[in-house]
C-alpha cells in the first residue's frame, strides 16, 4: 500500500520533485525534510540566506519552502534568487513572525502561500500541492484589536523598507516604542 501513496505523491508532483528547504530552526527542517521525502520529494535543505541562495542558484527546484526570517538575513532574497533562476517554482513562505505585510511582499515576490509557523508537514504538502485556482479555508477566529494593529505597523514598517525611525515618524510614535513592538511575536 506504500508504493500507491508514493506514486500519488509522484502525479501530483510531476516529473521534477525537487524541493529547497531554508529554515535556521535545524531540528524542525530536519524532521520536515524528513516527512517531505517520505511523500516523495527530492529534498535539499540550507540553513541560511546565503546557503539558500546558493543552492537556488546552483539546482533551481520545482518547489520550495522559505522561512522569512534567518540568522543572517530575510528569506525573501532567497525567493529572489529562486524566481530568478526558475520561473514556475512553487514558493511556500514559513514564519513565525506572520503579518500581512511581509505575506503581500512575499506573494508579490512569486510566493504562492504564507503558513505561520508552527506548521506541520500535512499543511507544508497542502500548500505545495494546491492546484491552481483552488481557495484556502477561510479562518474562523477574526484578528484581534492588538493583531490589527500589529499588522497596520508592520505594513507601515515594510512600506518604508524596514527602517525604524521612518516607521515612528509615519505612525508618529517613538522610535524605542516601535522597536519593542517590533521585537515581540505577533499577538494571536
Amino acid at each position: 500500500m506504500e508504493s500507491s501513496t508514493a506514486t500519488e505523491s509522484q502525479v501530483h508532483l510531476g516529473p521534477d520533485p525537487s524541493l529547497l528547504l531554508v529554515d535556521d530552526d535545524a531540528p524542525f527542517l530536519r524532521r520536515l525534510a524528513r516527512a517531505m521525502e517520505s511523500r516523495g520529494f527530492k529534498v535539499e535543505i540550507a540553513e541560511s540566506v546565503a546557503e539558500g541562495i546558493a543552492k537556488a542558484k546552483a539546482h533551481p527546484p520545482k518547489f520550495a519552502v522559505v522561512d522569512l526570517r534567518l540568522g543572517d538575513g530575510n528569506g525573501l532574497d532567497v525567493i529572489e534568487a529562486i524566481r530568478k533562476g526558475r520561473e514556475d517554482t512553487r514558493v511556500i513562505v514559513l514564519t513565525g513572525y506572520g503579518n500581512i505585510a511581509t505575506a503581500v511582499t512575499a506573494v508579490k515576490l512569486g510566493a504562492v502561500d504564507y503558513l505561520s509557523k508552527p506548521a506541520d508537514a500535512d499543511d507544508v504538502y497542502a500548500a505545495l500541492t494546491q492546484r491552481p485556482g483552488e481557495k484556502a479555508d477561510v479562518p474562523e477566529n477574526p484578528m484581534s484589536a492588538d493583531r490589527v494593529r500589529w499588522e497596520h505597523i508592520q505594513r507601515v514598517y515594510e512600506m518604508c523598507e524596514r527602517n525604524v525611525s521612518e516607521t515612528a515618524r509615519r505612525l508618529n510614535m517613538h522610535r524605542r516604542t516601535l522597536q519593542r513592538i517590533l521585537a515581540k511575536r505577533a499577538p494571536r
